[in-house]
């Protein structure tokens, strides 16, 4: 189990949002935090620590007035620490190679992937045809349905009918080299993890990240015991750097 470390950026500033309120219309989020610093300064941070597989979010999409600086802020962290970071949102085969040859050590992808409800195998196709399986995380981040754990895309705003289980890690392993799962209800609410989904993740034959609602030491306790020690996490609006009361050192030496 790693801890793997988060920048997110939202109309061209780092931030900690409740993942669930986030609309395209109007670039709007609820913030849980917003950060003075660039994103190059805690990507540095996380260098300084060792801290490797962290991954920078642009939580506009490409349509957005404000994606040309969060974008430009996506590229100053890929920069400030080459290899040490995976850059998502907003990329399709078209983009991918960018932000790789800016430093990313791979792309995280979703709503191209899951376009129009349902796994489009073109995109994805043309995607590892762009940049090689071997530096492609698939985003799984999904809500909690009737019918079990089911994808959302487009910046969690979608519903898809692609559900998360062991079926999906078969069928989509061997296009990616890992897969990042946020709990979107949980998301940036800091109210506890979703154990059940935690277990699921545990069934990926690739390395997962979990993301969402982690508040505590003992939280990640639990997502160690629940994911047998193969779900990797981390940890958003609690953390201290981001102006949580969680101490970025402690869980660092936890998981050491």
């Amino acid at each position: 189990m790693i801890f793997r470390p988060c920048i997110d950026i939202h109309n061209g500033k780092v931030k900690q949002i409740v993942g669930s309120s986030l609309r395209d219309e109007g670039d709007f989020a609820k913030e849980n935090f917003v950060s003075d610093k660039s994103a190059a300064s805690y990507a540095g941070l996380y260098k300084r620590y060792g801290l490797t597989g962290g991954h920078v979010i642009m939580l506009n999409g490409r349509d957005s007035e404000y994606r040309k600086a969060t974008e430009d802020m996506a590229y100053e962290a890929l920069g400030a620490y080459p290899g040490g970071l995976m850059a998502g949102g907003g990329i399709g085969d078209d983009n991918a190679a960018s932000f790789l040859d800016a430093g990313a050590s791979h792309v995280i992808v979703t709503s191209y992937v899951f376009s129009g409800g349902v796994i489009n195998m073109d995109n994805l196709s043309a995607l590892v045809r762009a940049v090689g399986s071997g530096r492609i995380v698939l985003d799984l981040s999904c809500k909690r349905t009737d019918e079990g754990y089911m994808v959302t895309t487009d910046r969690w705003q979608k519903m898809t009918r692609v559900k998360v289980d062991a079926n999906l890690f078969d069928r989509l392993g061997k296009y990616c080299d890992g897969f990042l799962v946020h709990a979107v209800d949980a998301e940036g609410k800091a109210s506890g993890i979703d154990e059940e989904l935690t277990g699921i993740l545990a069934g990926a034959d690739r390395p997962v990240c979990y993301a969402g609602g982690i508040s505590s030491l003992d939280d990640i306790a639990r997502i160690k015991k629940a994911g047998k020690g193969r779900v990797d996490f981390t940890v958003g609006s609690k953390l201290d750097i981001f102006g949580g009361n969680l101490s970025i050192e402690e869980i660092i030496e936890c998981t050491r």
